[in-house]
């Protein structure tokens, strides 16, 4: 899900697509674009709402859910069929929107804490862990917050924000920050190419209206060789890295090698952070 131009903008080399790109610099500026703030909070009651404006995301769960479920109880010498297998491991939700992944993570037995910078999104999110029973930490604040308080956590989820935040580099800056040794960061968003354009958002937001107009912005998007190198720069290094497609057929999300559209990450530090 990303910003705010519309289908008329069409797919052009450059300009806004290299100012969004991960850049080399300190890393130290503000993650929080106002513009997006205001977009999602203005659509924060669909979150829950299957058919609803975050349609998408609810089909695309079960695959993002059992990727990280598998991957981390790979990593962690867990049995990912148990009913718990994240029992003992800290998780970090960031840009969790209303919990539609923070919930599962931590039904599957992480202490999990999901952040969002609009702040009806977490109140949402609080209502609907209460409602189900579910125990969550849920904060309004970005993530060079957490940072700057020396939070870290075993696992933490970059899934659909990476196309929305003000400075890309700072952004990856502060995920590595927040990664404990030895553990895990999952991202997942849209490479910028033609078939994103076509499927993202003429597809999705013209045609078929699954999202509202405006909701993506194609310029925003990012390759997958632009995110590995944005992440090495903070001493990230892709492990793994899959294509995720849908299936008109049967209406769902699948795992794929194409990495031309929808992709997610399995990342892992190549050297020890160092002290901000």
């Amino acid at each position: 899900m990303s910003s705010g131009q519309h289908a008329a903008d069409s797919p052009k080399s450059g300009q806004r697509a290299a100012q969004n790109s991960p850049k080399g610099g300190r890393g130290g500026g503000s993650t929080i674009d106002p513009a997006e703030i205001e977009k999602f909070a203005a659509m924060a009651e669909a979150w829950w709402d299957p058919v609803g404006k975050f349609r998408p995301l609810h089909r695309l769960n079960p695959v993002r859910v059992q990727f990280i479920r598998d991957r981390t109880a790979s990593h962690f010498g867990r049995e990912a069929a148990t009913p718990e297998p994240l029992t003992g491991l800290t998780l970090l939700d960031v840009g969790c929107g209303g919990g539609l992944l923070t919930e599962p993570m931590a039904r599957l037995g992480a202490t999990a804490t999901g952040i969002d910078a609009t702040g009806r999104n977490i109140e949402i999110a609080r209502l609907h862990a209460a409602q189900t029973g579910t125990r969550i930490t849920y904060l309004p604040c970005a993530a060079e917050d957490l940072v700057a308080k020396g939070q870290r956590f075993d696992i933490v989820l970059a899934m659909e924000i990476v196309e929305h935040v003000a400075d890309v580099d700072a952004f990856l800056a502060a995920l590595s920050r927040l990664v404990k040794p030895g553990g895990l960061l999952f991202m997942a968003t849209m490479s910028r190419t033609a078939k994103s354009y076509l499927m993202a958002i003429v597809g999705a937001e013209y045609v078929l209206r699954w999202l509202p107009r405006g909701t993506h912005d194609w310029n925003r998007f990012i390759r997958p060789s632009e995110l590995a190198r944005g992440l090495r720069r903070h001493g990230l290094d892709i492990a793994e890295l899959t294509g995720v497609s849908y299936n008109p057929l049967k209406d769902n999300f699948h795992l794929s090698r194409d990495l031309d559209v929808n992709y997610m990450a399995l990342i892992k530090a190549t050297e020890p952070i160092k002290p901000a």
